[in-house]
């Protein structure tokens, strides 16, 4: 059974005012001092944000503990310095994003100026094992059009800078500022894979492989194939659906590789634009169809990515869980609809804030 691994961005804030707070150095030095936790937590490109790594897990079940039991420490050591955590995927609230002190962050500022400051967005990051480059570049090729799906289930970042953006993932919008971001051509073989990666690098425009921030791409440091589609999703119950949609999409894009079945062919502009509607209306709205990428309601898409791979989730015992969680899900809203009832109940995004911390640790 392949195994999963999850990585979450969370954003540092005031837990009485919601407003983001520059303490990750702090928060990471309380957890150093915690054996328990010494490789888990991380820096991340701004010190408005707190980033996690969960352990390989084959089991969904513990996947979702570990990712409840990690949200928790990270709120018990921002506690103990005075701020709190919230799984949200931009920041509601005005904020002015402080860059992190190191050289590679340092360099990223100069280089890319405006794009690096305004990158104050927290994403989810989900690795799924694989046997090796060869079929490693075979999902990635299948991955393609399946992954516009996951960026509406997971959307919750509908707020930037104080305003209503119109998005349910504004967060995305800004991702793709960076030159190396987005949907991907057919590779094909890992040598081309590979040669694409060097002769980015060889631009200078990158600092190395790890600035390589395809929608799908293999790890730089694990034997896996990584997605970087997802916002943080504001509970984590929806966290581990994705991760287990995620992994059901690579066995399933595996057994199409060694049936021999081609991966469907769409442009990368289709691709983007899929991916900006599934980012502009989630799932309130319409979504493009995998398969043929023409619109259909949010909830028929979702369907089919269900249908596309049952077979896998069957495999490993999650498909009535993941069916049971994407039905809920649709019922309830996702990240961004939350945030949106929120604002229209209490009038204020300071509250919409506070109250996410709460969803946060749910």
């Amino acid at each position: 059974m392949r195994t999963v691994g999850v990585e979450e961005e969370l954003l540092l804030v005031d837990p009485e005012t919601g407003e983001p707070r520059a303490l990750s150095a702090a928060v990471l030095a309380r957890a150093e001092k915690d054996d328990a936790d010494q490789d888990v937590f991380e820096k991340e490109l701004h010190e408005q944000m707190l980033e996690f790594a969960t352990h390989p897990q084959s089991s969904m079940e513990s996947l979702r503990a570990e990712i409840v039991r990690c949200r928790k420490e990270a709120a018990r050591h921002a506690g103990e310095i005075g701020c709190t955590v919230a799984a949200l995927a931009t920041s509601p609230l005005p904020v002015s994003p402080a860059v992190g002190v190191n050289r590679r962050y340092q360099w990223m500022a100069e280089q890319y100026g405006i794009a690096t400051r305004e990158q104050l967005v927290m994403g989810c990051h989900v690795h799924v094992s694989v046997e090796s480059d060869e079929e490693g570049v075979a999902v990635v090729d299948r991955l393609r059009p399946w992954l516009p799906v996951l960026r509406a289930l997971s959307a919750n970042s509908p707020f930037w800078q104080g305003k209503d953006t119109g998005y349910s993932s504004y967060r995305s919008r800004v991702w793709l500022r960076w030159p190396s971001a987005g949907p991907t051509e057919i590779f094909g073989s890992p040598e081309r894979y590979h040669r694409l990666i060097a002769d980015m690098v060889a631009t200078g425009a990158l600092l190395d492989d790890g600035m390589i921030y395809f929608d799908a791409r293999l790890s730089p440091r694990y034997p896996t194939v990584e997605l970087r589609v997802s916002d943080v999703c504001l509970h984590s119950g929806t966290a581990a659906l994705i991760a287990t949609l995620v992994r059901g999409l690579v066995e399933t894009a595996a057994r199409e590789w060694r049936a021999g079945r081609e991966p469907l062919g769409h442009s990368v502009s289709l691709l983007r634009l899929a991916d900006w509607q599934a980012a502009r209306s989630g799932l309130a709205g319409e979504l493009l169809h995998p398969a043929t990428m023409r619109r259909m309601p949010a909830e028929a898409v979702v369907r089919a990515l269900l249908d596309h791979v049952e077979e896998a989730l069957a495999g490993t015992g999650d498909l009535e869980r993941a069916e049971a969680a994407c039905a809920e899900l649709l019922r309830e809203g996702n990240g961004a609809q939350v945030q949106r009832a929120l604002m229209e109940r209490t009038g204020s995004l300071r509250d919409v804030v506070t109250e996410c911390v709460r969803h946060t640790q749910a």
